[in-house]
């Protein structure tokens, strides 16, 4: 999981696109972490400011953003942190169940190596933070086990496409949604532990259908939850 940078906003004047690369990642993080919630107005004056550059790399962060779904530029109204539909949420994770689903598989087929290592510490750690009640903590451990898992599959197309992936669903939203409902960290994590032990054992088919358990698992919670910041209201209904 990528934390929100804390990077300097001085960036050389004369590297305007190191500027928009800076402001461009800034702001996705902002949008991903919850920093700016959906439906939150985004003030090109406003950013650029906080940014400490001008308007022109912000409004091209906001033109690419909005190619990736995270925000809607609505003409002569303004531009908004996008909420993602409840029918593109179900589309999200259907896809996210097969890269996970596979990236556990190609993981278990590699045998011992240094992620193997990473997620059974992984483990520990989300053991503590349940056992403790810290849900940022956990949620934390939640995207770093997920990562894990498809670095360890050592296939970089496939890490490209999921990580594209995790930006379009906000994941970070999607998982402290998840993680309130009463028992769901437990059960999380005995389902992170499943996976873990199949790819220890060099299970590859195992690994595969308990990672894709785990993501069905996860989609159920995050669509049960009505609170903000959950899945919005599906398209046809917005249209009624």
């Amino acid at each position: 999981m990528q934390e929100i940078s804390d990077r300097s906003t001085s960036a050389p004047a004369d590297r305007p696109s190191g500027t928009r690369a800076r402001v461009l990642e800034d702001l996705r993080n902002a949008i991903i972490s919850g920093a700016h919630p959906p439906g939150t107005p985004l003030s090109e004056g406003a950013l650029a400011e906080a940014y400490g550059a001008s308007r022109t790399p912000v409004r091209e962060a906001l033109k690419q953003l909005q190619v990736e779904g995270l925000v809607e530029i609505r003409a002569r109204v303004g531009t908004f942190v996008r909420q993602p539909s409840r029918r593109e949420v179900v589309e999200l994770f259907q896809i996210k169940e097969m890269l996970e689903g596979l990236g556990a598989r190609l993981l278990a087929r590699r045998g011992s190596v240094p992620e193997l290592d990473l997620l059974r510490h992984n483990i520990a750690a989300s053991e503590a933070a349940v056992a403790s009640g810290d849900a940022d903590r956990y949620a934390h451990l939640v995207h770093e086990f997920h990562d894990l898992i498809l670095q360890g599959a050592d296939n970089t197309r496939l890490l490209a496409h999921y990580r594209q992936l995790m930006n379009q669903l906000a994941y970070h939203r999607l998982v402290i949604s998840s993680l309130r409902r009463p028992g769901r960290p437990g059960a999380s994590l005995g389902e992170h532990r499943t996976v873990v032990e199949r790819i220890a054992e060099k299970d590859g088919f195992g690994a595969e259908l308990a990672m894709r358990d785990h993501v069905r698992a996860s989609e159920r919670g995050v669509m049960a939850d009505p609170a903000p910041g959950g899945p919005g209201e599906d398209d046809e209904r917005k249209d009624t």
